[in-house]
């Protein structure tokens, strides 16, 4: 079997190379859609996106005000130590001095000259300090803003974004724009202030070596112009390569087991070659652009040094000029070519920086989940009457999961939907949810239109199992007090027992104390799910979801778990997706679906006498698909 080829790579794994989304998802929509992309905003232009980085720098403003204000001082201190080079040339040149004299003088000038430099020292050392507390502020409050950002999008972003690929963003796009904001940032400044302090004391110093220099100009900002557009395109190109290998390194990794069970080994090697090929030939061309900046802007500046040295030369011969003049002029003209080439040479820092912004600001200008509406409930006590009247949905517009759904769960009834995969039973608890919202009927909670009820009440008030663990890096007690924050640990301890999962926590080596990393890799994937069912427990939510919550368990695991269930399930709306038929017999409803349509509904009893697909399904006389 032949690997995918770049372009398949790219569009499953950066989202940036994408055009219209993934395409379709599996069938039925299943688990949630694989194609839905929202548009997205992108920043225009990189005017744009400087814009927006120099807000979060102007949230510290009067840092950096100081900070420039010292870098004022480091500066001057810089080009009046230029200037005073001028009388101490002049005095040593003067024969018309005794040497005593002269000596005397010059001890005088560099003694008022190391003064004048340490100054500068001194502001140049606060201003370093001032700016890198300015710049990784801002670094924190992008990283804050990313990351809050990432709280507020809808589950339809999850499910249609590679992991690697978004944290990517987080580890070599934000660290990009902190080495521009700490090195570049000063540098533009600093730049500015020298150049224009630069000028004005050629122009006094003699105007017509200015107009020379200030002559190659336009060359300058000519080259930059050109070598920096082709540079940052070749940096943006850069950026989505290195996040689509991060995507893919973070899926194989993951995934390591099964691909060693279907020995994909070689295709793995072979597709992430394409990828890393890919990102080489990106980033040679990206450093190759950004790094001949350097050199050319400094051949350039020799070559109007050395034209403003000659004719700077001639006027001294001549008698219009003083050599402690042309001294000091030479080292003017280097100052004012100095910012252009110190700004060429971050140019692979600042192009870099800026695709790595746009990608971060990609992921800040997506649409959030929909605000709650005016006066939305958010303090009444939840029964758990869960009615659906006529809901049709669809992930993508073109493709419809459920068709026409009707149905009804009073509190404390236990609904169980059954069917083959991608029949729309997990959207209908997805619905619930409110992680998508439909377009068609409706579905109320107490007779209350959900929509109506704020998202963090809702969710609030549904607890839910689901088939794919989740555990995060803690120990044991905090793992299930998830569920519930201020739950005692008496509290904890109950719901671990009603969910079996007690005896094995008291088998591991700290008990509840012990931590939980990798995702609960030291447990078996039946251990996971207890903890989940137990978190799920500790809720106290009166409407509780089981998505394939016992499919990772063992027969006789299975027999504890139910018994713990049916205490759990007590007084509580319960709606289960199960595979297994044998854990659906007690429920108070069954709903059969196919194909986005419920085929039949009843009672275990009631179906079997139907004798029609349920009945089919546990006889064994047709397969689940």
């Amino acid at each position: 079997m032949a690997g995918r080829n770049l372009e398949e790579l790219q569009k499953r794994y950066n989202s940036t190379a994408k055009a219209g989304g993934r395409g379709p998802g599996g069938p039925g929509g299943g688990r949630g859609p694989r194609g839905a992309r929202g548009k997205v905003k992108r920043p225009e232009n990189s005017k744009a996106i400087i814009k927006r980085l120099f807000g979060y720098i102007m949230a510290y403003r009067w840092r950096l005000v100081l900070a420039i204000v010292c870098l004022i001082v480091s500066t001057g201190a810089s080009m009046a130590g230029s200037y005073m080079l001028r009388p101490i040339v002049n005095n040593v040149a003067n024969g018309e001095l005794d040497a005593a004299t002269r000596i005397a003088n010059l001890g005088a000038g560099l003694l008022t000259l190391a003064a004048v430099y340490v100054c500068g020292i001194a502001g140049t050392y606060c201003q370093s300090r001032l700016i890198i507390g300015v710049s990784q502020n801002a670094i924190e409050q992008i990283r804050n803003d990313l990351f809050n950002k990432l709280q507020t999008l809808p589950v339809r972003f999850y499910d249609t974004e590679n992991n690697g690929e978004v944290m990517s963003r987080f580890t070599n796009d934000v660290d990009n724009i902190g080495m521009m904001l700490d090195n570049s940032l000063m540098s533009i400044i600093q730049g500015s202030v020298t150049l224009v302090g630069t000028f004005v004391m050629m122009v006094y110093t003699n105007i017509w070596l200015t107009l020379i220099t200030v002559a190659f100009t336009p060359i300058f900002m000519k080259l930059g112009g050109a070598i920096g557009a082709a540079s940052h395109k070749y940096y943006s190109a850069q950026q989505a390569a290195l996040g689509a290998v991060n995507g893919y390194i973070e899926e194989t990794v993951n995934g390591q087991k099964v691909v060693k069970v279907f020995n994909h080994e070689d295709i793995c090697k072979e597709e992430f070659g394409t990828l890393n090929d890919d990102l080489r030939d990106k980033q040679m061309k990206a450093s190759f652009f950004g790094g001949i900046m350097g050199p050319i802007m400094g051949n350039t500046s020799q070559i109007s040094y050395s034209v403003t040295a000659g004719v700077g030369g001639v006027l001294c011969a001549l008698g219009k000029f003083d050599i402690g003049g042309l001294a000091v002029f030479v080292n003017y003209a280097r100052q004012f070519s100095q910012p252009i080439n110190t700004l060429s040479m971050q140019v692979s820092t600042i192009f870099s920086a800026l695709a790595g912004a746009e990608r971060v600001f990609n992921i800040m200008d997506r649409q959030p989940e929909a605000e709650d509406v005016p006066n939305a409930i958010d303090n009444t006590a939840i029964r758990g009457d869960v009615v659906l009247e006529h809901v049709t949905f669809g992930y993508n517009p073109d493709k419809v999961i459920l068709k026409d759904i009707s149905l009804y769960a009073h509190p404390g009834q236990k609904i169980a939907f059954v069917g083959s995969t991608g029949a729309g039973k997990t959207t209908v608890t997805n619905l619930l949810n409110r992680f998508y919202d439909i377009a068609e009927g409706t579905i109320t909670i107490d007779g209350v239109d959900i929509r109506n009820y704020k998202r963090d009440f809702l969710r609030k008030n549904i607890a839910m199992v689901l088939q794919d663990t989740h555990l995060f890096t803690g120990t044991v007690m905090e793992n299930i007090r998830y569920g519930r924050l201020d739950a005692t640990d008496e509290e904890v301890i109950e719901a671990a027992k009603m969910a079996s999962a007690h005896s094995f926590i008291m088998r591991l080596e700290n008990g509840y104390d012990t931590r939980i990393e990798g995702d609960g890799a030291n447990l078996s994937q039946g251990q996971r799910q207890l903890l989940n069912i137990a978190r799920a427990a500790i809720s106290k939510a009166p409407i509780l979801v089981l998505d394939e919550a016992t499919s990772s368990v063992d027969t006789r695991t299975e027999r504890h778990i139910e018994q713990g269930m049916d205490q759990l399930m007590k007084n509580r709306t319960t709606f289960v997706i199960a595979h297994r038929l044998s854990t659906v017999r007690n429920a108070n409803a069954i709903m059969v679906l196919e194909n986005g349509v419920i085929i039949e509904r009843g009672d275990h009893d009631q179906l079997l006498e139907q004798k029609g697909r349920y009945y089919e399904l546990y006889t064994g006389k047709k397969e689940l698909d």
